[in-house]
């Protein structure tokens, strides 16, 4: 700062006022001492700044599964936020392990960060809690009771009937599941599905394959139900990967959708849009649900709220083209 200072003839004083961004300058000087600084090559120690201050401007962002684009779609409402409030986000991926998520949460709370924002999250619940006593912290799809988390989800339990209310309204009986195993939110969302198929009179009907939230998992999913003795004639998919793979495999068993099965995922993400995917699913609202994770961490971290929020977003059926009428005609 003192090469800067007398490279700008200014006091160091005015140096660390311009590097603090303080208003009280003149544009002049400002610029004066801007260029210098970029002449010169220096940065703030921002390490030492923040020390001082008690505060990293920064958020440590932990995403689950780095292959999942609603994760990364959430990520983009996290980062805007994040850019408003000056903040910077430092990512790490759990590896959809519970060692992974353990050693970011560990990275992020021994670099001081000023909030953990969890995306997905699989844990023990205890050592969530663990995490939020030192820092604090926001979980975006996973739901856990303690008064030192905030939770960012959408209704598990109206996705799943607007899934499956949408394929009974065009005639499905035979309405199987391809769930997302120990994913976010997989549980409540094959509960969801199970609880929609009684109300509407198909229980007897509930099948449930086991799946990952993966492509992969899809097209496994679809090749036994498909080629069963009595297959479904749709298929409600627990994320929009699972139901890409399940499109996949319908196409090389010379399946026609929705002709002879029907299709809906969960997510709406980039992929559901593409023309020629052009997936019915389910939408959570995936940037909102990030920015509003931002601004919750923040009333922890800066505002020193202690009381816990719950917020729920209501997802929405987008149909699209890959759910129709039933072929009552059609022997799969």
């Amino acid at each position: 700062m003192e090469d800067v200072a007398r490279a700008a003839g200014v006091s160091r004083a005015l140096v660390s006022l311009v590097m603090r961004d303080a208003p009280n300058v003149s544009d002049h000087r400002r610029k004066a001492v801007l260029e210098a600084a970029a002449t010169l090559g220096y940065r703030p120690n921002v390490l030492a700044r923040n020390l001082a201050s008690r505060r990293t401007m920064t958020l440590g962002v932990m995403i689950n599964d780095l292959h999942n684009p609603f994760f990364a779609e959430a990520v983009d409402g996290i980062t805007e936020r994040a850019d408003e409030a000056g903040y910077q986000l430092l990512l790490a991926t759990g590896r959809k392990s519970g060692a992974g998520e353990a050693g970011a949460i560990e990275t992020f709370l021994r670099l001081r960060v000023d909030g953990l924002i969890l995306t997905g999250a699989t844990l023990p619940t205890s050592e969530i809690v663990a995490a939020a006593s030192q820092c604090p912290t926001v979980l975006l799809s996973r739901t856990v009771r303690s008064p030192d988390i905030d939770t960012v989800n959408n209704d598990e339990r109206v996705g799943p009937r607007l899934a499956v209310q949408h394929l009974a309204s065009l005639g499905h009986t035979r309405i199987a599941h391809i769930d997302g195993g120990g994913g976010a939110g997989a549980t409540q969302r094959r509960a969801g599905y199970e609880r929609s198929m009684r109300e509407l009179g198909l229980g007897e009907s509930i099948e449930v394959i086991g799946g990952d939230y993966t492509e992969q998992s899809g097209a496994a999913g679809a090749e036994a139900l498909l080629t069963s003795d009595s297959p479904p004639t749709a298929i409600f998919a627990a994320n929009d990967l699972s139901a890409a793979g399940v499109l996949d495999r319908a196409e090389d068993l010379g399946l026609n959708v929705p002709g002879d099965v029907s299709v809906v995922g969960y997510d709406n993400t980039a992929i559901a849009a593409m023309h020629h995917i052009s997936l019915t699913t389910i939408n959570q609202p995936r940037e909102e649900m990030g920015r509003t994770a931002v601004e919750l961490v923040l009333e922890r971290a800066v505002d020193k709220r202690t009381t816990p929020v719950r917020h729920v977003v209501t997802p929405t059926l987008v149909a699209r083209s890959t759910s129709g009428p039933v072929n009552n005609t059609t022997r799969l």
